[in-house]
């Protein structure tokens, strides 16, 4: 595909998902955060390019991948294109060690395809992750996370009717809430914890924070398998039609929503005996 016509793809799917916000479509970026969960491994522009061509996209994968989980790619079924980068080794570049050598540049994209679960057909795949209402261990692994990034995590009446509260270093949460409140709050403050105690606090107003961060524990309790309801239903409300600012915010709610969900969702490795 050439550069004028992934400029002209790419476009039209912010412009419909700015134009759907500003006509009080919430719901369209209700779409888009789900999305996010089902699709973290991919960056914020291919999520928008697999929604605009398949709306209903569940999990997608490439022709070799859904080999590999058994599966065949249907005849005749179109495939769903996305941007994939290609790199080009740094012409400084001396150290042939092989993390040295995974360092390169990238020099452009290139088009590529994948397809939708539904688009295939063969052996049935796992549902991972779905724990409908409750977190399970998932949020003994999200208070690990914290504290693992030297978070101090508490519990305190103190703070009603907050039920969480985000400090630099420091998140408190209401006690005998249930465990998927816990949970959701606990994702929720952990939004702010990565996001807004940087140098980009400044250029952020307190509507956007938290906007981001419900955003960030909307993606993370959709990917676990918990209702959440239309918790992020303000957030339409944010942008004033600017879709620089509406993609900006919205990368840093995938990134700060990838980063919980790979550690909360790796499997502990069993201790020797």
């Amino acid at each position: 595909m050439k550069s004028e016509s992934i400029k002209k793809v790419t476009s039209q799917a912010i412009e419909q998902l700015v134009e759907a916000l500003n006509v009080g479509h919430s719901e369209a970026l209700t779409r888009y955060l789900a999305a996010m969960a089902k699709f973290r491994t991919y960056s914020l522009l291919n999520v928008l390019l697999i929604l605009k061509q398949c709306p209903n996209a569940g999990r997608v994968a490439g022709y070799r991948t859904w080999q590999s989980f058994g599966r065949q790619v249907k005849q005749g079924e179109k495939g769903i294109m996305i941007l994939a980068p290609m790199f080009r080794k740094r012409a400084d570049e001396t150290d042939k060690t092989p993390a040295k050598q995974e360092l390169r540049d990238v020099s452009g994209f290139r088009s590529v395809y994948v397809w939708d679960e539904q688009q295939t057909t063969g052996n049935d795949l796992p549902q991972i992750g779905s724990v409908t209402g409750d977190p399970s261990v998932y949020l003994e692994r999200l208070e690990a996370f914290v504290r693992a990034n030297g978070i101090a995590l508490s519990y305190s009446s103190d703070i009603a009717p907050a039920k969480g509260m985000a400090e630099k270093g420091k998140i408190t949460l209401l006690p005998n809430l249930t465990p998927a409140e816990t949970f959701a709050t606990l994702v929720h403050e952990c939004g702010h914890a990565d996001l807004h105690f940087g140098e980009r606090r400044a250029d952020t107003t307190k509507r956007i924070r938290e906007t981001e961060a419900e955003a960030v524990a909307y993606v993370v309790c959709t990917a676990i398998g918990l209702e959440t309801g239309s918790a992020c239903a303000d957030y339409v409300g944010l942008y004033g039609g600017d879709a620089n600012v509406l993609v900006e915010s919205l990368e840093h709610v995938q990134r700060t929503s990838s980063r919980i969900l790979d550690a909360i969702q790796a499997v502990p490795q069993q201790k020797a005996a």
